[in-house]
């Protein structure tokens, strides 16, 4: 090949390497204009963040093809039976707080958004994947079964009820584990419509914390949300990294950082929330703390969930992205084992459904424990007079047993 052949292709090499520099610079570029939308009002959290407070007439909602010219609505129509005759212990125990609210907060008719920056983006896998689950992140539970942990990057600790629901309710207790490079480690409450084994139609709804550093840049916990409408193959997105959910609180900021956690042998941080489906439009809402309505999932989002839930599963998730021979040491829950018990172990307590009549109770029908792999992550459930039916959950990940 002559020099001159050569310095051609090398050229040409370097000319197609900014032009899709500079494609994916504008795509970003687009995407950020996108997800942040104009302010009446910034806010510095102690924490980083930025978060932008929008008019409502800006909601994300409305670059959804399908609620465009969508009517937001500011309140419940319909609430579970008794849904506001919760006990003393957990009125007490019930509070929200984020860390951004110590700055200010947002003005009436806006929406407190937690501002996406241009490295958020980059830390995502692609522009396509940004704000995604990846498809293995359904849990495929059987009763009292241990799964071979070769089957996903994903492993569980979960309690899982199956039936036919319009909601359910949990207090989530809060930790900070650690966590490796480009996993995450969380808790979570899960709603499932899922109408036969074809997981590539599986609807889901879920709430809860998170840590994961790849996501938001840190590795505080969060509180998120997450929906899909296909098994997590094209739709749906954590917060509001997509039109989907339906924001209507202007003093809480989904994927915002969480204010106190849990210390070993120390106090213990919890939160209660409850999803329900408005039996008058149809809507998924949902409630932090005893009284904080954060907003809902529009029914016609989802395909299987405008009828109702066909599970509820509750519990920890870790990513383990194998990248090493040995098993992660990102941890699930507080990092200690189930058996650890009180002030050691995270915990879910008074883990309830709200059943077709909008009867709010205890979790009936096939109710079992599930655990990816027990030697890493494990969990104990029982049944107290005020806890309800509760389990502890969680591990360390590798240890002697689980290499």
């Amino acid at each position: 090949m002559s020099s001159s052949v050569l310095i051609i292709l090398i050229i040409a090499t370097v000319v197609a390497s900014i032009d899709f520099s500079d494609t994916r610079d504008a795509e970003i570029d687009q995407l950020l204009k996108k997800l942040n939308k104009p302010a009446l009002k910034s806010i510095k959290s102690p924490d980083g963040d930025i978060i932008d407070c929008v008019h409502m007439k800006n909601h994300p909602i409305y670059d959804h093809p399908l609620f465009k010219n969508h009517t937001i609505q500011l309140r419940p129509s319909s609430y579970p039976e008794g849904w506001n005759n919760e006990d003393s212990d957990t009125k007490k125990q019930g509070l929200v707080t984020q860390l951004w609210t110590v700055n200010g907060e947002c003005p009436k008719n806006s929406i407190p958004i937690r501002r996406t920056r241009r490295e958020d983006i980059l830390r995502a896998k692609s522009i396509e994947k940004y704000g995604k689950k990846d498809p293995n992140s359904l849990p495929h539970p059987k009763a009292t079964y241990s799964a071979n942990r070769n089957f996903s990057e994903h492993e569980y600790s979960q309690v899982v009820v199956k039936g036919k629901f319009h909601g359910a309710k949990a207090i989530i207790n809060v930790w900070k584990p650690y966590v490796q490079p480009d996993e995450f480690s969380l808790a979570q409450m899960w709603v499932v419509a899922r109408p036969n084994s074809n997981f590539s139609e599986v609807n889901t709804i879920e709430v809860g914390w998170q840590v994961y550093k790849n996501k938001y840049g840190d590795d505080f916990p969060r509180y998120f949300i997450y929906w899909t409408r296909d098994g997590y193959r094209d739709t749906g997105c954590y917060n509001l990294d997509c039109p989907g959910f339906v924001t209507i609180n202007q003093h809480f900021a989904l994927g915002a950082a969480v204010q106190s956690v849990s210390t070993l042998d120390g106090r213990q941080e919890q939160f209660p929330v409850t999803i329900w489906k408005d039996r008058h439009s149809g809507h998924w809402w949902l409630k932090f703390s005893t009284n904080l309505i954060i907003g809902y999932w529009p029914s016609t989002l989802f395909t299987h969930l405008q009828t109702g839930a066909t599970e509820v599963q509750w519990g920890g998730e870790i990513a383990n992205k194998k990248d090493q021979p040995q098993h992660t040491t990102t941890k699930m829950g507080s990092g200690n084992f189930a058996q650890q018990g009180w002030k050691k172990a995270s915990y879910f307590r008074n883990l309830e459904i709200i059943d077709e009549g909008e009867i709010t109770r205890p979790p009936f029908g096939t109710v079992y424990t599930y655990m990816s792999h027990e030697s890493c992550y494990n969990i104990k459930h029982g049944v107290h007079n005020v806890w309800g039916l509760y389990f502890y959950y969680g591990g360390p990940g590798r240890n002697p047993n689980c290499i």
